[in-house]
């Protein structure tokens, strides 16, 4: 059933991936890329490095890295986005390794300094490969960096799309796009509220979301509405994820007041991922 399901949501973000193909404005920024990682890992730490991005979709992290200087980067894809992402990157194309696989399969060679996954490893109904396979493909003291969907500070948010997504993930595109679209409408006028008033979730609606393009936002509703699976992670939950895995020195950042970045160490002396 877990294969099933991480099948699904392959192919699922396969074809979000090859119909939504453009990455521009904050969506697809560099000032965007520093606000995900937050105070955990400076944005200045990726110049030179080796770095690999689990989960590329249609390139915007890979993008996003290479702007901030990274020396490589090292993609992996597991859908058949794989053609937008090289049709995406293709200037850059030298300075990129393209995978097309999941995340535990990974190579433990070449080494990484760096290995990101930003709004992946929630989709995964059990990441623990993942994650073990990033342990191993990293150099000693080389670090990990995961964004995910919080728990915390989202009930009123759960409380409704929970519900929606249990007719939502079912539905062939066609349809589920008028609904993203009137929830657009719907968004539109919760920002214009959060820029004037103490709403939940008003840092995110004015600080990241309210930032971006009509088009880009119905991508982000699109984006919770169709995978076949999502995890909204708590504290302890994301922290463990990468602990048990072996890292060391986890710390966690609350972007935002509604989601997680964390950031995980491989020991300079260390054993095979548990």
């Amino acid at each position: 059933m877990t294969r099933e399901l991480t099948d699904r949501t392959i192919n699922d973000f396969g074809d979000q991936w090859t119909r939504y193909t453009e990455n521009d404005g904050y969506y697809g920024s560099f000032e965007l890329l520093a606000d995900i990682f937050g105070p955990l890992l400076p944005v200045e730490e990726l110049e030179g490095k080796n770095v690999a991005e689990i989960g590329s979709g249609s390139g915007r992290i890979v993008q996003m890295l290479l702007a901030a200087k990274a020396g490589h980067v090292t993609a992996l894809e597991p859908s058949r986005a794989m053609a937008v992402l090289r049709a995406n990157t293709r200037q850059d194309k030298e300075k990129i390794t393209y995978l097309e696989c999941r995340g535990d399969q990974l190579p433990p060679t070449p080494a990484q300094d760096i290995i990101v996954s930003i709004g992946v490893l929630h989709h995964i109904p059990d990441p623990k490969p993942v994650v073990a396979a990033a342990y191993r493909a990293l150099v000693p003291g080389g670090k990990m960096l995961v964004w995910l969907y919080g728990n915390e500070g989202n009930g009123a948010y759960l409380a409704f799309v929970q519900p929606l997504r249990a007719l939502s993930t079912r539905l062939p595109h066609w349809l589920l796009v008028p609904i993203c679209k009137a929830l657009n409408g719907l968004l539109a006028a919760y920002i214009w509220m959060a820029r004037r008033m103490p709403v939940p979730l008003r840092r995110y609606m004015t600080e990241v979301i309210g930032r971006f393009s009509p088009e880009k936002r119905f991508l982000v509703i699109y984006d919770q509405l169709k995978p076949a699976y999502a995890k909204y992670y708590r504290e302890h939950e994301a922290r463990r994820l990468l602990e048990e895995a072996g890292f060391e020195d986890v710390t966690l950042h609350h972007r935002h007041g509604y989601s997680w970045t964390a950031v995980g160490k491989r020991p300079l002396h260390t054993e095979d991922a548990k």
